[in-house]
C-alpha cells in the first residue's frame, strides 16, 4: 500500500496541463493495480473482472462527458436563461443523474456475478480510498507550492 501511496504522489508532483491524457493514463494505471491489490483478484476473476469494470468507466465517463457539454457548460450561464430553457435544462440534468444511477445499479449486478458480494463492496471501498490518496496528495502538493 505505501508504494501506491508514494507513487501517487509522485505522479501528481509531476502533473502538467500540457499532458493531460498520459497524466490520466497513468492515474488509470495506479487504479488499475491499487484495486487488483486490495480486491485480491486472482488470475481467473482479473480476467472476468476488467472487462466489466472498464466497460462501466466508459458509460460513466460518456455520461460525465454528456452531462458536462449539454448541462454544466449552459449552468455558467444560467442568469441568461429563460425559464423555459431552465426547465428544459433542469430536466436534462435529472435524466442523466438517472441514467447513471441506472448504471450503476446494473454495474454492481454485474460484477457481483463476477466477484463475490464481498469483494464488490471491497471494490466500492477501494475506489474511495484511491480517490481519497489522490486528492490528499494533490492538496499537499499543491499547499507545498
Amino acid at each position: 500500500m505505501n508504494k501506491f501511496i508514494i507513487t501517487i504522489f509522485l505522479l501528481v508532483t509531476t502533473l502538467s496541463f500540457g499532458q493531460r491524457n498520459q497524466d490520466w493514463e497513468k492515474i488509470n494505471t495506479l487504479k488499475v493495480a491499487f484495486i487488483t491489490e486490495k480486491l485480491s483478484l486472482n488470475t481467473k476473476e482479473a480476467q472476468e473482472f476488467w472487462p466489466v469494470y472498464n466497460e462501466y468507466q466508459e458509460k460513466r465517463n460518456a455520461l460525465r462527458k454528456k452531462g458536462h457539454q449539454e448541462i454544466k457548460s449552459k449552468i455558467k450561464d444560467a442568469d441568461a436563461l429563460t425559464e423555459k430553457e431552465a426547465q428544459k435544462l433542469l430536466a436534462l440534468h435529472m435524466q442523466i443523474e438517472e441514467e447513471e444511477e441506472a448504471l450503476d445499479n446494473s454495474f454492481l449486478k454485474n460484477v457481483s456475478t463476477v466477484i463475490s458480494a464481498k469483494k464488490t463492496l471491497l471494490l466500492l471501498r477501494s475506489e474511495e480510498e484511491f480517490k481519497r490518496q489522490l486528492m490528499k496528495q494533490y492538496r499537499q502538493n499543491k499547499g507545498g507550492k
